[in-house]
Parts: structure tokens; sequence; C-alpha cells
């Protein structure tokens, strides 16, 4: 989650517009994503908003199937960055 020399920090405008998209229609979709946000918001660069962002864009069923593990990564998200963030996800 650290911004690496590669990719620049999140832009605020994009950072909000996603914290929005976060607000979900599961319950539980919606606690992890809110408790990632307070712990890790500040850290994101712009690699991990899009990854976020391709996430978001799951039903929200499917992502918490992510979440909890109880399903396999689509093979279009399947990228180390998604992975990474999905690790980190299922740890908050």
């Amino acid at each position: 989650m650290q911004q690496t020399a590669s990719s620049p920090p999140a832009d605020p405008t994009d950072l909000s517009r996603l914290r929005w998209r976060a607000r979900r229609g599961l319950l539980e979709n919606d606690l992890l994503l809110q408790r990632f946000f307070a712990t890790h918001a500040d850290g994101l660069d712009a690699d991990t908003v899009r990854d976020l962002g391709d996430l978001l864009a799951l039903d929200d069923n499917v992502l918490l199937d992510l979440l909890l593990q109880r399903s396999a990564l689509p093979a279009n998200l399947d990228r180390p960055g998604v992975r990474s963030l999905l690790a980190i996800l299922r740890q908050v």
C-alpha cells in the first residue's frame, strides 16, 4: 500500500470517489471496506486506487466471496496488485 517510485500518490478526488463507491449494499462488505479506508487511505497510491476500483466494480456477493476466500479471483483481476490488496482487505 505504500507509495512506490513507479506509482504516484493517489489523487484526492479519485480517492474521495472511491470511498463513495465503497459504500456497499452488504453490511459485511461495507464494514471491511470502511475499516480498510480508516487504516490505509492516507498511504494509497494510484495503482492501488485503480486495483480497488476494479474490485469495487464487482457485484457485492462476488466481492464478499473473494474477501472471505470462498471463491477464486477472476482471471481478469488476477494480478499482483489485486492479490496484495485482497490480502490486506482480508486482514482488516
